[in-house]
């Protein structure tokens, strides 16, 4: 069994101390842990066993990483584009928008390529049906707010 959290902190032990390692964008890849570091909606998942690099304090990325953000992507992707890659790819979405599409994202193997000091690489799997949130994205942007006139 291999279990990836995305966002968590750990207890672990470095240099003789015991901290608290928080993994954003990481996920353990201590020496001979298993992982998961999956690509997009339709590139492939890879299934990994770490190779406990103290360097990257025994951490790998936790997926391809995002090349656009979140507004970019739904600016600049359109529905058909993404209905298309999916039909091509036989991927069945059950949850997921734009912001998620594949071409908002890095080339997995690139970003596998980078890491190869820190994990090995022990199988692939391929999307056939994802469940993504699917919820509109928060806009980050802040609200202009009436203004107090002065005293």
């Amino acid at each position: 069994m291999v279990e990836n959290h995305h966002n968590f902190a750990w207890k672990e032990m470095h240099d003789g101390k015991e901290v608290i390692v928080h993994r954003k964008g990481a996920t353990p890849a201590d020496k001979n842990v298993l992982g998961i570091i999956p690509g997009s909606m339709t590139a492939p998942g890879f299934i990994v066993k770490g190779l406990g690099e103290e360097a990257s304090v025994n951490s790998a990325s936790h997926g391809a990483g995002r090349k656009m953000s979140r507004t970019s992507a739904i600016k600049s992707i359109t529905h058909s584009q993404l209905n298309e890659v999916l039909v091509k790819y036989g991927v069945k979405l059950l949850g997921g928008g734009l912001d998620e599409a594949p071409f908002a994202y890095k080339d997995i193997h690139e970003v596998m390529k980078a890491q190869k000091h820190l994990v090995e690489t022990v199988g692939l799997f391929y999307p056939k049906i994802v469940k993504m949130d699917g919820a509109q994205p928060k806009q980050w942007k802040k609200k202009k707010t009436d203004e107090i006139v002065g005293e």
